[in-house]
């Protein structure tokens, strides 16, 4: 139980109706969670407006509303306080009920369009190695040491996020590392936490959808960096172009890490190939089982992370040697002829780039590239002509096919894509809606040594279609098809 006085402290009050000594057992701001001696805070969505609930609240039990308009009609048994932006009121308020547990461990967050997954799941296991009890806050999976947890969004909500991060702190967490999206900065889900350091990987188109402007984007990113406080550290990837913007107006300790330049974090690809990847970090040589370049700035932020907390270099590099791919990224496997089939994650124009690139960067010349790719629906329409740009430019062989079409019509969306093909390229594109069966088409088309590109879903262990979730592992179908087609 807390009292509401000690929970809003901070939050941006300017009007209350009501006690503030009240005794409050939960926050809340989605109505149908509200229970007896709640608090429920009315935010704004992109598809509702709490404000709307405000009566069923309190016919539920809230005691306090936070709201940006005060209702016309108040229940003189309920305090009302009236905040200029609820959603950064209930990032103030989540921390503040739960006792501000980020600044009771060590919180770094990663930011970026591609590479935050990678990172903070290396970085987890990295300080596992090193003999910590870890967190961990990512789009695949939520760890508290050794516990996991669904993880339904890149970032939590702002009482979701407090409270995994206070029962990292009652469990004995000492480091959290996660995902921070451009969603949760703007939505202020991570309004009110203290992070004691954070890294960016790049920037690149994604988003829009939500965003709006690729500057909207930007800014959206970079504000996570404005909200930094003076005694952390910010990592940025110096090879990207953005990367000065980012650093422009934060309050942290300022540190570059690049391949192509000097920096303050420096690595060098010595090897690449399909067993992994050969790194100078600093001057030293390591070893790791990762692969492609994109993965040696995944490392590199890793180390730099690493060492900007204040660990050994000695064990951080032997721990590095011993990390292990994530799932769903550059994951693959080989059929018994030698064909190589691979699933990533990629979903952005950038990230496909960057797999293709890899692909070719280390495969002998002979090879056949067969891509299956597709694009999500209910999300940025103007990647989709890109990305099958991208696939037949860098691609032998391309097959379109439904990603998560969501609430659109997956064939309609592959139209879109097609806009992307120009006809010369229209003579190795196939169009197949059913991703299991675009899946088995490239294993069948697929020749003793050809590799198999699965780029958009990674990870994922379903398939979104008109608002229903059916299961489908992108990893599965590619094991099952070579097996049985080739093996």
């Amino acid at each position: 139980m807390k009292l509401l006085s000690d929970i809003i402290y901070k939050a941006g009050i300017e009007e209350v109706i009501g006690a503030t000594h009240v005794a409050v057992e939960g926050i809340c701001f989605d109505s149908r969670k509200v229970h007896k001696l709640s608090l429920f805070v009315a935010v704004k969505g992109v598809n509702s407006d709490g404000h709307a609930f405000i009566t069923k609240a309190i016919e539920d039990g809230a005691v306090a509303i936070i709201c940006s308009t005060i209702p016309v009609t108040l229940d003189s048994d309920v305090t009302y306080i009236r905040v200029k932006d609820t959603s950064y009121a209930l990032g103030i308020i989540a921390s503040n009920y739960y006792d501000n547990p980020s600044s009771k461990l060590k919180l770094v967050g990663v930011t970026g369009t591609n590479g935050k997954t990678t990172t903070v799941t290396l970085l987890y296991h990295l300080f596992k190695f090193l003999g910590y009890k870890t967190g961990l806050i990512s789009t695949v999976k939520n760890y508290i040491d050794t516990t996991e947890y669904v993880a339904t969004h890149t970032t939590p909500d702002a009482v979701q996020l407090n409270e995994l991060l206070a029962k990292m702190v009652d469990s004995g967490v000492s480091y959290c590392f996660m995902e921070v999206s451009s969603h949760s900065v703007v939505q202020h889900r991570i309004t009110g936490l203290q992070f004691a350091g954070a890294g960016f990987s790049n920037i690149t188109h994604d988003h829009l959808d939500y965003h709006g402007t690729f500057d909207n984007y930007l800014a959206a990113k970079k504000g996570f960096f404005d909200q930094l406080h003076s005694d952390a550290f910010a990592i940025v990837n110096k090879d990207d172009r953005h990367f000065a913007v980012m650093m422009q107006n934060t309050k942290a300790t300022k540190k570059t890490c690049s391949i192509n330049q000097q920096a303050d974090f420096k690595a060098k690809i010595v090897e690449n190939h399909f067993a992994g990847l050969q790194l100078q970090l600093d001057g030293t040589e390591v070893w790791t089982k990762l692969i492609g370049s994109f993965n040696a700035y995944n490392i590199l932020m890793v180390y730099a992370i690493a060492i900007s907390l204040k660990q050994d270099r000695t064990n951080v590099l032997t721990a590095i040697s011993s990390l292990n791919p994530v799932d769903g990224r550059f994951q693959f496997i080989r059929s018994s002829n030698g064909i190589t089939g691979i699933v990533d994650y990629a979903h952005t124009p950038d990230a496909l780039i960057n797999v293709l690139k890899t692909i070719h960067d280390i495969r002998t010349g002979n090879e056949n590239i067969i891509v299956v790719v597709g694009c999500g629906g209910d999300r940025d329409a103007a990647k989709r002509p890109v990305m099958a740009e991208i696939a037949c430019k860098m691609g032998n062989k391309v097959i379109l096919t439904s990603d998560n079409p969501r609430s659109e019509n997956a064939d309609e969306i592959i139209n879109q894509m097609m806009k992307g093909v120009d006809a010369v390229a229209k003579k190795k594109v196939l169009c197949i809606t059913d991703r299991r069966q675009a899946i088995k088409t490239a294993c069948a088309l697929a020749n003793s040594n050809d590799i198999i590109l699965i780029a958009g879903k990674g990870h994922e262990k379903y398939q979104e279609i008109n608002g229903v979730k059916h299961p489908f592992d992108d990893m599965h179908e590619l094991s099952e098809q070579l097996q049985t087609e080739k093996i």
